[in-house]
């Protein structure tokens, strides 16, 4: 049994050590995974190569001390080299989080082998078309945002007149109905949005700041586990 066949991506923490406030990546890692968090993923756009392996090397860690792993899966955004080359070193990597415009899910897939996981985003404006028409099999997840504005993602898809185009409930609800595969949402989320979002059918909610960047980001991410739970 693969970590691919009990994925749980109920609430997923997003992290790199631009995001933590000064404190250590594995200590906000820790402190979410023991509020109940179930999924990881290492993303930085400041660190260098050799720093996103070892960080995912120390979250693996932490992982491992929680006597997770296996169930939560670690994951790292972008960069392929740096899971292949996490492996290698014999770091518990599950697999990787792409974007359209990032590494061919088919190229993830193949190098990464059948038991990996690979998680992809798209632009929220063409997230359905692409659902209906691409090939499925090969992802296990699906990222979608924002549903808010949000600091910690400023590439997402804007709109003619510049705004940025943000998803609906609505529109959440229908790109559920039509995913053959599980869907997270994200993107400036709060624990008052956790009870509309689950009412949409997805599978669960990811999130940076909401506790990264948190005075207490233990009570800050049991209050949203405990929330989408109860909703």
């Amino acid at each position: 049994m693969s970590i691919r066949d009990n994925l749980d991506i109920s609430a997923y923490l997003v992290l790199g050590p631009e995001n933590t406030l000064g404190r250590p990546v594995p200590d906000i890692v820790a402190q979410a995974l023991d509020a109940g968090f179930t999924c990881v993923q290492v993303r930085s756009k400041v660190a260098g190569a050799r720093e996103i392996i070892d960080l995912t090397g120390q979250v693996a860690r932490v992982i491992a001390k929680t006597g997770k792993t296996g169930q939560v899966a670690l994951l790292i955004d972008d960069r392929l080299d740096c899971a292949l080359a996490a492996r290698e070193q014999g770091i518990a990597v599950d697999g990787v989080h792409v974007g359209q415009s990032d590494i061919p899910v088919e190229v993830c897939r193949k190098l990464l082998g059948p038991d990996s996981i690979v998680g992809l985003s798209a632009r929220c404006d063409e997230m359905l078309e692409y659902v209906k028409t691409a090939d499925m099999s090969l992802v296990d997840y699906l990222g979608v945002g924002p549903l808010h504005e949000t600091a910690t993602k400023r590439d997402c898809g804007r709109a003619a007149d510049g705004s940025i185009i943000t998803k609906s409930f609505e529109d959440l609800s229908e790109l559920h109905a039509a995913s053959p595969v599980p869907i997270v949402v994200g993107g400036g989320v709060k624990v008052a949005d956790l009870p509309a979002l689950k009412a949409t059918g997805v599978d669960g909610f990811f999130v940076v700041s909401a506790v990264c960047g948190e005075p207490d980001p233990h009570a800050a991410a049991k209050e949203l586990v405990d929330t989408w739970n109860r909703a």
